[in-house]
């Protein structure tokens, strides 16, 4: 087989322990071609030492940048030495920028200096199997309209259970894995292009050829900050007309759930991301049912988990969702137009893909049952 090159992108934010282990991992990958990408987000748990330490350790060599690096370096700085499978590109961030733009900073860099034809966008709280890049790269030849490969994702602490297997989401902007706590027996290995919306971002491969249709300088909306990123990338590709495909001969162990600590702070980046992306995506024609109905329900599923859980925090989420989305409307426009002008696929075919139920009612009323019954 042909081996095209790979820039793996990791991010790192006070979760070295975690980052440590997914490079041990992914540095035993069965893969001629590939070079690593590791940035972190201003870290404040000595990480930027021990990751030091780590290459040191085992021989790995490690090239240093700031956030500022000029995104075309002159070939004295930064030559093909620096472009193998035994070197580790650390890129330091300013600040914490969180998933989107933190990845974004990344992924600029290596489509300007490493010139990849893939990305693979890499979760820390995981781990690789030695075949995953082998695998994945087998699957995305065999079709040029692949945009994103998602793999199968297991979790970390139990290889038989199911992580995902590509993300549901409904046409009003709730997800859910598919087959998430289930024991894996390959029910979803012939489902390939189907029952799924969406690749999950704890790791998927994405082609250059996407990224250069649709922006390279900013793949990931940075406004989102934090999840849904993935939805919003999976919703665009569909819209440019390109696939995304589960690859299950590829598997990768997720921990899920490491940051942030506070589950409110990550219920509310998920309910204002999806009202933006919802904004940003559907046309218009579709948008004018999709986002009063989606409010609607959203406030319903708020009232329910407020009345149920006896916790005022959902329902003020909800409200601080909607007012962030109006204060963010004019930036929320401009990024629509630029998605709408690219346009290649009607949503009415998108929708194929989509769940006509919502979701989230299916999730409130499985906890009802779950506590009270």
């Amino acid at each position: 087989m042909e081996f095209p090159k790979i820039s793996i992108i990791i991010l790192n934010w006070n979760n070295v322990n975690d980052t440590i282990k997914c490079l041990e991992s992914v540095y035993e990958l069965d893969y001629p071609n590939y070079n690593v990408v590791l940035l972190d987000n201003n870290s404040t748990d000595n990480s930027l030492n021990r990751i030091r330490k780590y290459c040191s350790d085992y021989n790995i060599k490690i090239s240093e940048f700031t956030e500022e690096v000029d995104n075309k370096l002159k070939k004295e700085i930064f030559n093909a030495e620096n472009n193998s499978n035994n070197n580790l590109i650390l890129i330091k961030n300013k600040k914490n920028y969180g998933y989107t733009k933190g990845n974004n900073i990344g992924i600029k860099f290596a489509l300007n200096n490493l010139i990849p034809n893939y990305l693979l966008i890499l979760n820390n709280d995981t781990k690789v199997d030695k075949n995953l890049l082998k695998n994945m790269v087998l699957t995305s030849q065999k079709d040029e309209k692949i945009a994103i490969l998602q793999p199968k994702l297991l979790f970390y602490d139990d290889h038989k259970i199911i992580n995902t297997t590509g993300n549901k989401m409904d046409i009003f902007g709730s997800t859910m894995a598919r087959g998430f706590c289930e024991i894996d027996s390959g029910q979803f290995d012939n489902l390939r292009t189907t029952g799924f919306f969406y690749a999950s971002g704890a790791c998927f491969m994405i082609k250059k050829k996407f990224i250069l249709e649709f922006n390279k300088d900013e793949l990931f909306d940075s406004l989102l900050f934090a999840y849904h990123e993935d939805v919003d990338l999976n919703f665009t590709a569909r819209i440019l007309g390109f696939n995304i495909v589960y690859c299950p001969e590829a598997i990768c162990y997720h921990k899920q759930g490491g940051s942030p600590k506070n589950y409110y702070i990550k219920l509310y980046w998920i309910q204002r991301n999806k009202f933006r992306i919802i904004i940003k995506n559907y046309s218009f024609q579709y948008l004018i049912f999709i986002l009063p109905t989606s409010i609607f329900i959203d406030f319903l599923s708020a009232l329910f988990s407020t009345l149920y859980r006896m916790k005022l925090e959902y329902i003020k989420i909800f409200l601080k969702s909607i007012i962030w989305n109006i204060k963010n409307i004019s930036n929320t426009i401009e990024k629509r137009k630029i998605i709408q002008s690219k346009r290649k696929v009607s949503d009415k075919e998108i929708m194929q893909f989509m769940e006509l139920k919502p979701l989230n009612f299916y999730i409130d009323i499985k906890y009802l049952l779950n506590k009270y019954i």
